[in-house]
């Protein structure tokens, strides 16, 4: 379930950081606030999102190799 959960996070973040870079606007801040504390929650969420997705997939990458 958290792999889901993480997944979804880091859909989200991917599609926030295209929307910043085809039209310069982050959602994210647009529904939190700009650098709010809760905006701010969402980027170290996706962050965190992320850093568990790599260790998934360094593991798996090992199991693949042996």
């Amino acid at each position: 379930m958290l792999n889901v959960i993480t997944l979804v996070l880091l859909a989200v973040g991917g599609l926030n950081w295209g929307l910043v870079g085809a039209l310069n606007f982050d959602l994210v801040a647009a529904i939190f606030g700009d650098m709010s504390v809760l905006s701010r929650l969402v980027y170290v969420v996706v962050g965190l999102s992320a850093v568990h997705q790599l260790m998934g997939l360094g593991g798996m990458l090992k199991t693949q190799n042996a």
